[in-house]
């Protein structure tokens, strides 16, 4: 796991293969994860009440959401130990893998200190059965603990991208995803535990993969830890630098959080048929970055190494050579929708109604890859370069961009025009971070002929 020398990583130009060897595993990773949604749901409900069902959905929801929240620290570590790796700078290495590791670790203390009273916040805020929320509590008070384990996954996922090492990040991804999955089918059906052995589940899963990850990366992080300089570790400047590259990213991702969430809030407003095939498909939308994350990752990796190589001509061509593939993948996507759409519908819902009116609106899902991919695309650019201020500011606009279309296009075309908002949200965010780009091209440029002079 030592980094490569700085000819190792220079020299060979980028290759279609480069690019797999990265985004594969990923896809791979990626794909696995609603699996596990999948198997907590089965395994309760065989329980003999509904409200079982109902009360894991919840629980995972907030979590998904308070997580989703925290996914700066896979982005931001993956940045800045690209740009390290590419540098062949093994002492910043160091100092980064220990100085997001800490933060991980204290935010995922501060979760657990003020977790109980948001959880209780928000399931008051929800409209809820009584039993419903009291199993959505006893789920959520259990999962509360994995918080600092939860983090610390998000941290090596992001470590494991940026050195180029996707296969790691897929081995933690499935010891995660099939420790969570044997630990279901142990402690609901044969230990009878319901709610709270999914729970249980979750937290001993998570302390496994994270337990994992510091296996995975015991060589480099004793190296670290023997010759830390915490002066330089806790430095003032990279500090700050760290914490002002979170932050952008954290607000880029409160907006995204917040406009799909404004979607399904929307969608409400036509009643509970349209909100359950306007659900369904942004479940579509999800299932399809699941397939375009991966080569947003190669770019981060691939982008943000080359960067820190000042290396213009790895870098033109990483963005091209990932971009290709998940345009490729994009048309793959909207031709499976287009050709199958109807089918991965009915995988959702038996209910006749929803299936019809879910197809009346299926041609967002097939145009939206194709849309999708580019703002996909250059947000990881964006985060692998360390542009995150540039890419803060793009996400600002096409969410004002966003809640205007919403307003306009709904009055006009109702539900698809709600659709239209969404897509031309994608369509915004790529313009607004390609405006960006010739910026970040002319910054490696500058600093190629400034190490040069």
């Amino acid at each position: 796991m030592n980094p490569p020398t700085a000819q190792a990583i220079s020299a060979p130009s980028i290759t279609h293969g480069t690019v797999w060897a990265l985004a594969g595993p990923m896809i791979i990773a990626n794909l696995s994860v609603p699996l596990v949604g999948a198997v907590d749901t089965a395994v309760v409900g065989h329980l003999p009440e509904p409200h079982y069902i109902g009360a894991v959905a919840l629980g995972a929801l907030i979590f998904s959401f308070l997580y989703w929240g925290f996914g700066f620290l896979r982005m931001g570590t993956t940045g800045f130990i690209a740009r390290a790796y590419g540098a062949n700078d093994e002492i910043a290495l160091a100092r980064i893998m220990l100085r997001f590791l800490m933060l991980g670790l204290l935010l995922g203390l501060a979760v657990i200190v003020m977790g109980r009273p948001l959880i209780r916040f928000i399931l008051y805020c929800i409209d809820s059965s009584l039993k419903v929320e009291q199993l959505a509590e006893q789920y959520s008070l259990i999962r509360l603990w994995s918080a600092p384990a939860t983090l610390c996954i998000y941290v090596f996922t992001g470590i494991f991208i940026g050195l180029h090492n996707t296969r790691l990040a897929l081995v933690l991804q499935l010891v995660l995803n099939l420790a969570n999955i044997a630990l279901d089918l142990l402690f609901v059906p044969i230990l009878e535990l319901g709610v709270a052995g999914v729970a249980w589940a979750s937290l001993i899963a998570e302390y496994t993969a994270a337990l994992c990850g510091f296996i995975l990366l015991r060589k480099p992080l004793i190296k670290a830890l023997k010759t830390a300089n915490w002066s330089q570790i806790l430095q003032y400047g990279a500090l700050k630098e760290m914490m002002r590259t979170n932050g952008n990213i954290f607000i880029r991702t409160l907006c995204l959080v917040f406009s799909f969430a404004f979607f399904t809030a929307q969608s409400a407003r036509y009643g509970e048929l349209i909100l359950a095939a306007n659900t369904i498909l942004i479940h579509l939308q999800s299932m399809m970055a699941y397939g375009l994350d991966g080569f947003a990752f190669a770019v981060e990796a691939l982008g943000g190494s080359a960067y820190g190589a000042k290396n213009l001509r790895n870098f033109k061509r990483a963005v091209a050579l990932t971009s290709l593939w998940s345009a490729g993948m994009a048309v793959t996507i909207g031709i499976g929708y287009f050709l199958f759409g109807h089918t991965i519908v009915s995988w959702f819902t038996e209910i006749s109604e929803v299936i019809k009116t879910a197809d009346q609106y299926l041609i967002w899902m097939i145009i939206s890859p194709i849309i999708s991919f580019w703002s996909f695309q250059l947000d990881g650019l964006f985060i692998g370069t360390g542009h995150t201020k540039s890419m803060r500011n793009a996400m600002l606009v096409s969410t004002t961009g966003y809640l205007i279309m919403v307003y306009l296009f709904q009055a006009i075309w109702g539900n698809h025009g709600l659709f239209m908002a969404l897509t031309g949200f994608m369509l915004l965010r790529a313009i607004t971070l390609f405006l960006y780009y010739p910026s970040v091209v002319r910054s490696i440029a500058d600093q190629s002929i400034k190490s040069r002079n």
